[in-house]
Formats: C-alpha cells, structure tokens, sequence
C-alpha cells in the first residue's frame, strides 16, 4: 500500500469516526432489560428542561415506555418533540426520538405486567402514549 494509499484510508476513518452519530455510543437496549426506569428530559415553553422517570421494556431490541396523562402532555408540549433526551442505567443520550408506538400498546402494557409487581394497580390508571424510543 502506497503512503497516499495509507493516508486516505486514515483519514476516511478518522471522518467516518466523526461522523458518526453520538447519540448511539452505548445505545444497547439488550443490555437495559433488568433496569427498573429510566429518565427523559422534556421542555416545556418557557420552562426550564425537567427530568421524569419512567418504567421500560425492551421488546424485539427496541426500547419502550408507556406514558400516563402527565408524562404524555409533557412529551406533547416538549420544544424539541419529538427529541427528548434519555438517561438509563448511569448513561445519557441527548438526542432521542421517541415515536408514538400505538401498535404496540397491548404488547408494552403486557410486558409492563410482567416485569412490574405494582403494574397490578398501576395498569388501570390511563397510559395515551406509547413511544419507542430510538437514537437519532
């Protein structure tokens, strides 16, 4: 390989290492099945950003949350919506799509039931949006 050769090589991986998207380093849905919540960052108009948590399940590699009434206008009225930002299991990811999920309520509230004891009580309270949850 020539010295030209080697150098545009290395600068092809030094741009594609940039390029690359931050948001996914870490992003590993697998690897959060045993966590119990999660926080996401919303804003509000003319508030200051407000953290919340909220219970999750990995289904199919994909990360879920089930939002109640509060949780749900929250993500509603976030500036940045659909954008939020994630911190689960000591990591945080500033950008984060959350797209409403409704095909898959019936399988979250399930897998929510499962995982969660307190779910027995938790389920009859009213849940308008599901999202999952992906890096951009």
């Amino acid at each position: 390989m020539t010295s030209a050769t080697r150098l545009a090589v290395s600068c092809l991986v030094l741009l594609l290492a940039v390029a690359a998207p931050a948001a996914t380093d870490g992003w590993d849905p697998a690897a959060w099945q045993g966590e119990d919540t999660l926080e996401l960052r919303t804003t509000a108009p003319g508030e200051d950003p407000h953290w919340f948590k909220v219970w999750l399940v990995v289904l199919d590699d994909q990360l879920y949350v089930r939002l109640g009434n509060r949780a749900a206008e929250r993500f509603e009225s976030n500036t940045s919506r659909p954008v939020v930002s994630v911190r689960i299991a000591g990591k945080e990811f500033a950008d984060v799509t959350g797209e409403s999920a409704p095909d898959m309520a019936a399988e979250v509230a399930a897998a929510m039931a499962d995982k969660y004891w307190s779910d027995v009580f938790v389920r009859y309270f009213a849940h308008p949006l599901t999202l999952r949850l992906k890096p951009q």
